[in-house]
């Protein structure tokens, strides 16, 4: 059956319902995704080719780029040879367009004029390009700390940008109370937005020649990729498409590890922490409002949370950007994680190159000063 169910307390919700939360809990979406090999073989290659696996009712409310299908290319990481899917390719430069893609359609197919979100940046950028290209109004609220090239690229969308000071949950506070009156295109809240973020484990397994592979290694702050990437294996393995879930693995930065702190002392609450500033600013998310639903995905799957420190990070960037890849920080965690993994010899291991190194300019020219 095809509805919202809240996390709490199960009450259920009509599929067309606009609610975004129940009475401040946390809703996901049962959806009847359905996959047909046969049916993709003819079909263009952008993630809509999973056309009914996607919550969209017509196809007239389809918002997209043709975005999609980044390619999965082999790499080698201190000798070990692992996968990288190139999410840095996507239209605004990083992976979060596969939800915005969804949310995005999701509000023109109720009618949405004006909406609201809250981005460490690239969500942010990703929600005002669709929004932009819906014709729909659109305010970010990002905290003041951001990077200026993200700033920029939210304002040349059209949106109308609100830098909050203090913290990230400073601005998801404020978010909060302008989404009482405006459609909340929330990247965590929304459960539209990871019905985008799937199609991340359909490609890798179309491209891994409908297989799984053994193990994911993803960068963690509020989840939406890790959450999107079980959803979709878990679709594929309903299926019967796949015969078992990959291990997941939660990269967070030590510098804000809540997640990591929760998993290893076995907490089913989320634990209060101290952060420092952190190179990786697209993870540094000191309470995750699904931190109960990504430590479960570790768990379920026997995989791993872990921390990488900026060193850590700042070496695995140069070290990429010297193999001619140009990704931002945030990416960088992944291959630092991978570096730390003890990997048996012919595991299949998949790593996200989250955004493009243009998002973080004046982090990469500090960088490339210091070496």
């Amino acid at each position: 059956m095809n509805q919202l169910i809240c996390t709490s307390c199960d009450a259920t919700f009509p599929f067309l319902d606009p609610r975004w939360e129940c009475d401040g809990a946390l809703l996901d979406l049962e959806f009847d995704a359905q996959i047909r090999i046969d049916d993709l073989k003819n079909r263009k290659h952008t993630m809509w080719r999973y056309r009914e696996a996607l919550p969209i009712k017509h196809d007239q409310n389809v918002v997209s780029f043709d975005e999609g299908c980044t390619p999965l290319t082999e790499i080698r990481v201190d000798g070990r040879p692992c996968l990288v899917k190139q999410e840095h390719l996507f239209p605004t430069g990083s992976y979060k367009d596969r939800g915005a893609s969804v949310l995005i359609s999701r509000a023109k197919e109720l009618g949405v004029t004006k909406m609201v979100e809250d981005s460490s940046g690239n969500a942010g950028a990703a929600v005002a390009a669709y929004a932009a290209r819906a014709n729909i109004s659109c305010d970010i609220y990002v905290p003041d700390s951001t990077s200026p090239a993200k700033l920029a690229q939210i304002q040349m969308y059209g949106a109308t940008l609100h830098k909050i000071p203090g913290s990230r949950e400073d601005t998801a506070r404020a978010t909060l109370k302008a989404a009482q009156h405006h459609f909340y295109a929330s990247h965590v809240w929304n459960p539209f937005f990871f019905q985008g973020t799937k199609t991340y484990a359909y490609e890798i397994w179309e491209q891994l020649g409908y297989q799984a592979p053994d193990t994911l290694v993803i960068p963690t702050g509020n989840g939406t990729l890790i959450i999107g990437a079980y959803i979709g294996f878990s679709d594929l393995l309903k299926l019967g498409h796949i015969q078992h879930l990959p291990r997941f693995i939660a990269v967070q930065s030590a510098h804000c590890a809540p997640l990591d702190r929760m998993f290893r002392e076995n907490l089913n609450i989320l634990p209060k922490i101290q952060t420092e500033d952190t190179i990786a600013e697209g993870i540094a998310i000191a309470e995750p409002q699904r931190a109960s639903q990504i430590v479960d995905i570790v768990r379920k799957t026997h995989g791993q949370i872990l921390t990488v420190t900026d060193s850590d990070t700042e070496q695995a960037l140069l070290d990429m950007c010297r193999q001619g890849w140009y990704i931002e920080p945030t990416s960088a965690t992944a291959i630092a994680a991978f570096q730390k993994m003890s990997v048996q010899e012919d595991e299949v291991v998949v790593l996200p190159l989250t955004g493009h190194g243009l998002k973080s300019t004046e982090k990469m020219l500090k960088l490339a000063q210091q070496t």
